[in-house]
C-alpha cells in the first residue's frame, strides 16, 4: 500500500503538469489559467454550502443520541475534495469536483468503511469515580506554603484542603 502512495505523489504532479500543456495548447495560456482559478474559487464556495448542510446533519445526529459516523465520513470526503479543487491542476479537480457529488462520496464511504477495520476505544473505564476520595491534582495546581497560621505549629502546607494541623483528615 505504502509503494502506491509513494508512486501516486511522484507520478502526480508529472500527469499534472502534462495536462496543463496538453489544455494550454488546446485552448491558450490564460484560459488556462483562468479555469485554474475557477476552480479553486468553485472548490470554495462548494466547501461552503455542503460543509454547513453536512454540519446541520451532524447536529442532528447529535441531538437524536446517534453518532454521526456517515456524516463524518462525508466531511472527510468534502474537506478533501475541496483541497484538490485548491490544488493547481485539472486530475485533482476532476476528482475534486467528483468527491462533491454525494452518490460518488457515498459509494466511496461505503467502499472505505468495508475495508477499514474500526476500534472503539472506552475511554471512561479507567476514571475514577467522584465519591472515592481523591483529588488529583497537577504540578501547577498547588503550591507548599508556609504562612505560619498552621494551628501555630509553622509547619508547611502541603494542601489547600488540608489546614495544617494534626487532626485534619488525610
Amino acid at each position: 500500500m505504502g509503494l502506491y502512495i509513494i508512486a501516486a505523489i511522484l507520478l502526480l504532479p508529472l500527469i499534472e503538469i502534462a495536462m496543463f500543456i496538453w489544455v494550454g495548447g488546446l485552448i491558450g495560456v490564460f484560459p488556462t489559467i483562468l479555469l485554474t482559478v475557477i476552480t479553486a474559487l468553485a472548490g470554495t464556495v462548494m466547501l461552503r454550502q455542503q460543509g454547513l448542510s453536512l454540519l446541520m446533519r451532524m447536529q442532528t445526529e447529535l441531538d437524536a443520541g446517534r453518532t454521526p459516523g456517515n456524516e463524518v465520513m462525508q466531511g472527510a470526503m468534502i474537506v478533501l475534495a475541496s483541497i484538490l479543487l485548491l490544488i493547481p491542476g485539472f486530475v485533482t479537480d476532476a476528482i475534486g469536483l467528483l468527491l462533491f457529488i454525494p452518490p460518488v462520496r457515498e459509494a466511496l464511504a461505503r467502499f472505505i468503511i468495508a475495508r477499514s477495520n474500526v476500534v472503539i476505544v472506552d475511554g471512561g473505564g479507567g476514571m475514577r469515580r467522584p465519591d472515592d476520595g481523591v483529588v488529583d491534582l497537577d504540578e501547577g495546581d498547588w503550591s507548599e506554603k508556609n504562612s505560619g497560621t498552621g494551628g501555630g505549629s509553622g509547619q508547611p502546607k502541603l494542601s489547600p484542603w488540608q489546614d495544617g494541623s494534626d487532626n485534619a483528615k488525610p
